[in-house]
């Protein structure tokens, strides 16, 4: 018989982006502005009930599936979504995250908090927070690039 374990943990990662948080949950919200930095979702139903899916992988290597529910959105304040993370067949965690927004004069502080269990040394707290660091920084590209978009037009 395997051993198998659980390992639980917490981690906040903040990110402050120079817009407006509407514009930022915009980001979150609008499936064309999340697939640019975030993988593009197979189903996007964005609403609480609603689901998210998408999976991918890289070329040779196992596919991974991230398959969410909306458990809570308040628009421009606040979206709360629980997802499961699997590797191939096998599911490697499942977590809570909760994303708020803080205007703050002309900018907004981004609140990502993900409570995570992660199973049997598949993935780990550490992994994980490191991928969502790299996501969020993605998200500031994108959004200054619609910024000066905007601006030259």
């Amino acid at each position: 018989m395997n051993n198998r374990f659980a390992t639980h943990d917490t981690f906040v990662v903040e990110r402050v982006y120079n817009t407006n948080r509407d514009r930022v949950f915009t980001a979150w919200s609008d499936p064309t502005i999340k697939s640019q930095w975030f993988q593009k979702a197979e189903e996007f139903d964005f609403r609480v009930g609603g689901r998210e899916s998408n999976s991918g992988g890289p070329p040779g290597g196992p596919v991974y599936r991230f398959n969410a529910r909306y458990e809570e959105i308040v628009p421009n304040q606040r979206i709360v979504y629980t997802y499961t993370m699997d590797m191939g067949e096998t599911r490697i965690s499942v977590s809570v995250t909760t994303v708020e927004f803080k205007q703050e004069e002309s900018e907004t502080r981004l609140i990502f908090t993900e409570q995570g269990a992660f199973f049997d040394g598949h993935d780990s707290p550490e992994a994980r927070e490191h991928g969502t660091k790299i996501m969020l920084d993605k998200l500031c590209e994108v959004l200054k690039h619609e910024s000066m978009t905007e601006q030259n037009q």
